[in-house]
Formats: C-alpha cells, sequence, structure tokens
C-alpha cells in the first residue's frame, strides 16, 4: 500500500506500530447524551486524511466526514438525533434528519410529502430513520492492503403492505481516500412495490468557499421551480439570510456510463493555522443506469449553508407525481437493484 508518500508491505507497517489501528482503521462507540443517546457510530479513518462516522441507528448513514482534521460534510442543527425521536408525518423528517455526509432518502417515498394509493407518505421517506440490523464492521489484512468494511441490513415493512430490504456495504483502505457504497435493494415481498431512491450527500463549510466551483455532469438540467435561477450552479457563495433554497434537476444524457460531479475547493485549508490553504477536489462518482437523475440542491443561507448533491431514480416532488407522470420505479417481487457509489478525495 502507499502510506505517507511511501510504498509498504504489510509486516513492514507491523514492525513500526503497537496495533494497526494507530494509523487508521475502525473504531464504534455509542453517544451518551442529548437527542443523541443511544446512537450507534462506527468511524473509520483511512490514515491518509479521509475519516468518516456511520451510523447504523440511522440507516447506516453517514454523519461528519472530514479530510485531515477539515470537515467535509454539513452538519445539521438537529445534530444525530436517535431515530426514535422520527416523526413521519408531513415535514417533520426536517427534525430530525442529521445532515452528515449521506442521507438516504427513500425505500419507497422521496421528495415531497404527498399521498400516493389512499396512504400519507412523509419528506424523504423513513430509512434514514431506521436502524439497521446484522451490522459488521471488519478490518482485515488482505495481501498488503488493509481493507475496512463496515455492513448492515435496513429494511422498509409493513403488514399488508411493503417489504423491501436494503443490505449497505462501505468500504474503505488504508492509505487510499476513498469510500466505495455498495448498496442491494430486494423486494423481499410477494406483491410489486413502488421504489424511488436518492442519495442526499451533504457538503458545507469550508470545503464550499466563494471560490468553490462544482462540476456537473452532461445532463439536461432545469429548476425544479421556474422562478429558480439557474446561472450560479456551479459557483458558490457567502451566506445570504434571506436565500430561499433552490433544487435544480439534471437528467443524464449518458445513461450506460459512469457519471460524475466534482467540487474543486482552491482555498481548502489545512488544520494548522500556521499552513497555507492547499485545495481540494471531492469526486463523487455512481452508475448511471441505475441512478439516471442528479438533483442538486443549493442553499447557501445562513446557518443552513449546504450544496446537495443527489444522485437519484426519482426528482423531488414526491411518489404521487412520480406515479403521474408514468415515472414511478416499481420493483417486482424477488427482484433486486444494485448501486454503487464512490467518494475520493483529491488534494490540488
Amino acid at each position: 500500500m502507499k502510506l505517507y508518500g511511501k510504498e509498504w508491505k504489510r509486516r513492514d507497517l507491523e514492525a513500526r506500530v503497537g496495533r494497526i489501528e494507530q494509523l487508521g482503521g475502525i473504531e464504534r462507540y455509542t453517544m451518551n447524551e442529548g437527542p443523541e443517546s443511544g446512537v450507534e457510530m462506527i468511524r473509520i479513518r483511512t490514515g491518509a486524511g479521509l475519516s468518516y462516522s456511520v451510523s447504523p441507528t440511522k440507516g447506516m448513514d453517514i454523519s461528519l466526514a472530514e479530510w485531515q482534521g477539515v470537515p467535509l460534510s454539513w452538519s445539521s442543527g438537529n445534530g444525530d438525533p436517535h431515530a426514535a425521536y422520527y416523526d413521519a408525518e408531513g415535514l417533520n423528517w426536517l427534525r430530525t434528519a442529521s445532515g452528515g455526509l449521506l442521507m438516504t432518502c427513500g425505500l419507497t417515498q422521496a421528495g415531497s410529502p404527498c399521498e400516493d394509493g389512499g396512504t400519507a407518505h412523509g419528506l424523504h421517506g423513513r430509512i434514514h430513520h431506521t436502524p439497521a440490523r446484522h451490522v459488521s464492521a471488519t478490518a482485515e489484512w488482505v495481501g498488503d492492503e488493509y481493507e475496512m468494511r463496515v455492513s448492515g441490513v435496513v429494511e422498509e415493512t409493513s403488514i399488508f403492505g411493503e417489504h423491501l430490504r436494503l443490505t449497505r456495504t462501505l468500504t474503505s483502505r488504508l492509505g487510499d481516500n476513498r469510500l466505495t457504497i455498495r448498496d442491494t435493494v430486494e423486494n423481499a415481498g410477494f406483491q410489486p412495490c413502488p421504489h424511488m431512491m436518492l442519495y442526499h450527500f451533504n457538503f458545507g463549510f469550508p470545503l464550499l468557499a466563494e471560490d468553490t466551483q462544482v462540476e456537473l455532469p452532461d445532463a439536461i438540467s432545469n429548476p425544479s421551480d421556474s422562478s429558480m435561477d439557474m446561472s450560479r450552479i456551479r459557483e458558490w457563495q457567502s451566506p445570504d439570510p434571506l436565500f430561499k433554497e433552490q433544487v435544480f434537476y439534471h437528467q443524464l444524457k449518458r445513461q450506460k456510463d459512469r457519471a460524475y460531479a466534482r467540487i474543486h475547493s482552491p482555498s481548502f485549508p489545512t488544520a494548522a493555522p500556521d499552513q497555507a490553504a492547499k485545495g481540494l477536489t471531492v469526486e463523487l462518482g455512481w452508475n448511471a443506469e441505475t441512478l439516471p437523475r442528479l438533483v442538486q440542491w443549493r442553499m447557501p443561507g445562513a446557518g443552513v449553508h449546504v450544496l446537495g448533491l443527489e444522485p437519484s431514480n426519482c426528482w423531488t416532488k414526491g411518489r404521487a407525481e412520480e406515479r403521474k407522470n408514468g415515472t414511478l420505479r416499481i420493483m417486482e417481487p424477488g427482484e433486486a437493484i444494485h448501486y454503487e457509489l464512490e467518494l475520493i478525495c483529491k488534494p490540488q
């Protein structure tokens, strides 16, 4: 592996430390104060700059992510409240959503609250607030590479209703600033079931600064509301307390290829106050065949200062709208869909 600018063999590294976790690895802990009490976290350190925390209590989603001790992600004012506080009605998802690097939206509903099939569906669905089962966190040598894996199973179920099963595995390697997410969603029930999937990645300060540039994939782009100005979708700006959130829809042109979005931050700082900024690019890649759309949430407000880049199989107007438009994905009994996404940090 490559670490600290050199190539290393396993035994050469092991000879230099008491345990490999001195350099990077996995640690599990449980929060014990306030609304976070009882929330489990699994922290992964790559040893090369990238670290992030996975929460089995909240859908195997990712809370704070950092590069060399400096945050990449946006954290909501809610903190990481326990899933037990979740209220599915209307817009109440906003009261317990964690922010963090990733909030998964789905599995049968994403976007605006709506009524579909005689049932009310709240904002962005239930999966972000559903605890996982069969959670494992393993770190092991694969030849001279030290691989860290966190996995779990999250189910959205209802008696006489849906039974969708999400199996998620997150993987990183020591010395490699890369996070790979491999998801399988299966209809474990015996009736066809709607399936909406949106990966709500949230990026924040100081990755987002006045000189930050956003690179979007080749797509047909439109605002979700005709009143929204698209002239700055590839730029960022200072906080504006009067800013109203904007949402833009990007329909990918090449759906057989892998799609990429990138955030270029020339002024991304180091954690050391006496060192000049080195700059950073964060690249998000995904399989466009299963996630042919990208939702962009642009919110340079004050307090809520966040850019959402959200690969998806739907837009954000809710399940009823997708059904009306004939674009609602229906999974057959026993059908499985595989998703793969990758985030890479690239120093400039």
